[in-house]
């Protein structure tokens, strides 16, 4: 194994969080606030572009290396896998306001509010981090070769990172009514799963 470049890969990924979760920081978007209604268009901007070199790091590094011996039910399994994740994830999006997500709402309607209400329909009947969860279901089922794993772990790490700091602002944002929300629904196995039940549907 070439632990060289799985070590310079991991510190790429580290750079990514690193980079977004200071961006993503109170003081650093006061002292960005000629940016305005851009700034969560011009964050996301940087995610992508950062994220991109990220996985273009990963593909000079270990790309080359062939896929693991894996039987062909193995491959299919984790191939349906990936695509149950891709389906999850296309359905959860029903249930956020994108616009909002990727920062052009805030353009188009400057007085909107920076953040939606609480969700808790759709997925989040079920689990708190619908698009993490789907993540790493599509990452792990990518794992086929040795940049597949590399990515599924270090992007798994960033993932569960990054939910915790979502709670903390989550719970910031709606207070009480999140916290009771987290006591019953896990983050990202869904409830039934684990014995839980879902929250009910919303009328």
């Amino acid at each position: 194994m070439d632990w060289a470049a799985h070590g310079l890969y991991a510190l790429a990924w580290a750079s990514f969080g690193l980079g977004h979760s200071v961006l993503a920081n109170a003081s650093v978007k006061r002292r960005l606030h000629t940016l305005g209604h851009s700034y969560r268009l011009a964050y996301n901007a940087v995610a992508t572009v950062h994220i991109a070199l990220v996985f273009a790091a990963g593909h000079l590094l270990l790309g080359e290396a062939p896929p693991f011996p894996l039987p062909v039910w193995a491959r299919a399994a984790l191939f349906d896998i990936t695509g149950l994740g891709v389906a999850l994830m296309l359905w959860s999006a029903r249930y956020y306001d994108m616009a909002r997500l990727a920062g052009t709402r805030q353009l188009r309607e400057p007085d909107a509010p920076e953040d939606e209400d609480l969700r808790l329909d759709g997925p989040h009947r079920y689990v708190r981090h619908p698009f993490y969860a789907t993540g790493l279901l599509i990452v792990w089922g990518l794992a086929q070769d040795p940049l597949g794993l590399a990515t599924a772990l270090w992007a798994s790490v960033y993932l569960v990172v990054g939910a915790a700091a979502e709670e903390h602002r989550l719970l910031r944002l709606h207070g009480r009514a999140y916290a009771e929300y987290r006591q019953r629904i896990p983050g990202f196995i869904p409830a039934p799963l684990i014995g839980r039940r879902p929250l009910s549907p919303q009328k």
